[in-house]
């Protein structure tokens, strides 16, 4: 299982390195399309295979994020109609958003840009 997960975390750098290399995208623009990969793959429940057969491997990279917002949402659905993706959207993603906001205030506080 350790194997598998170290795999595809390394498929998915390489296949970012060589979208990266090969195309005049930025890395914002891959980081998005990973988002929507993933997300894409929840939908149709294929992402929860790949964590079924890799583990945690397949909850490090950012294809997990798209993967946790379409989750959460479609679990909210369920239970509470239409307006449940609006709400259920951030529920699995919220502790992630709040420490990207809250470390990176505190590095901006402590490290300055260079020139």
């Amino acid at each position: 299982m350790l194997l598998y997960s170290f795999l595809f975390c390394g498929f998915i750098c390489l296949l970012g390195q060589i979208i990266l290399d090969n195309t005049k995208l930025t890395p914002g623009h891959i980081t998005s399309m990973f988002v929507c990969l993933g997300a894409f793959l929840d939908c149709f429940h294929f992402y929860d295979v790949i964590i079924e057969k890799v583990g945690g491997g397949a909850l490090l990279p950012i294809t997990s994020f798209g993967h946790s917002l379409i989750h959460g949402a479609l679990e909210k659905a369920d239970s509470s109609g239409f307006l449940g993706i609006f709400m259920g959207m951030f529920d699995l993603t919220a502790t992630g958003i709040t420490c990207a906001i809250v470390f990176s205030f505190i590095f901006c506080l402590l490290c300055k840009p260079k020139d």
